[in-house]
Formats: C-alpha cells, structure tokens, sequence
C-alpha cells in the first residue's frame, strides 16, 4: 500500500467523524460513554421482572386473606353447632359435633372449650406451609 492511499484512508476516517459522529465502531457519544443499544430492553425486563415478583406477592397475600375467612367461617359454623348440641336442641357432643363440622369446612379444629351453654371453638385451615387460626364462641342469648 502506498503512502497516498494510506494518507486518503486516513482522510477518510476524519471526515467520517466530522459527518455526525459515526465511525466504523458505531455512534460516538459527546460524552466519550459507549453505545446505549439494547439499554431499553434491559429496562423493559427489569419492570417485567418487579411486576412479576409483585403480582407473586399480591396472590400470597390474597390466599392468605382467603384461608383467614375460611377458617373464621370455620369456626362459627363448628360453635354455633356444638352450641346447639350443648343446649340439647341437637343430640351429640359438642366438640365432636364442632370438629365434624369444621371439617366439613375445610378446616381442622384446634380447640374446643364448654362452659355450661357457651361454646369456643379454634379453627385452623393450612396456607404455604403456615396455619390461619380463627376463634368463634356461642351460646344462648345474653350468656355472654
């Protein structure tokens, strides 16, 4: 290669940085930084991945509000039933008539306490590996 071509070519690269700033190696920065190609997707996958986790925690918190209503719903239907067992209005027992009916409601009872009329019964329903307990007492009017 000659000393002219070499000279032209070099020429060239001048001129090219002169129209723009664009070189063989991209878009040069005023600012001496690097190429910003592709940063928008990175940006994109990164709020993608925050409404994921997001999203995730929003359904846990959910279901758990779910299995604290479950277990609530649990335990007044399995009092209100060992109430009226209490009260002979239905024959039985009482805890064992409030455990069927806890179970009957996806639950299992973790408790059950007579006091003469009153019944307090704790219901639990199973949730990621945790429990949600709910309490519920009945009885006849006024005994409590």
């Amino acid at each position: 290669m000659s000393v002219g071509r070499r000279a032209e070519r070099g020429a060239a690269s001048v001129a090219g940085s002169e129209r723009g700033g664009v070189s063989e190696r991209g878009p040069a920065s005023e600012h001496g930084l690097a190429s910003e190609n592709g940063s928008a997707s990175v940006l994109v996958v990164g709020i993608a991945g925050a409404l994921v986790g997001l999203t995730a925690g929003g359904v846990a918190v959910a279901g758990a509000f779910v299995a604290a209503q479950r277990a609530a719903g649990a335990a007044d239907t399995a009092a209100l039933a060992a109430a009226d067992v209490a009260s002979g209005a239905v024959p039985g027992y009482p805890c064992t008539q409030a455990a069927s009916i806890a179970e009957a409601n996806g639950a299992s009872l973790v408790s059950c306490d007579l006091d003469g009329l009153v019944v307090t019964v704790t219901a639990s329903v199973p949730y990621l590996g945790l429990s949600a307990e709910a309490r519920a007492r009945a009885g006849p009017p006024g005994s409590g």
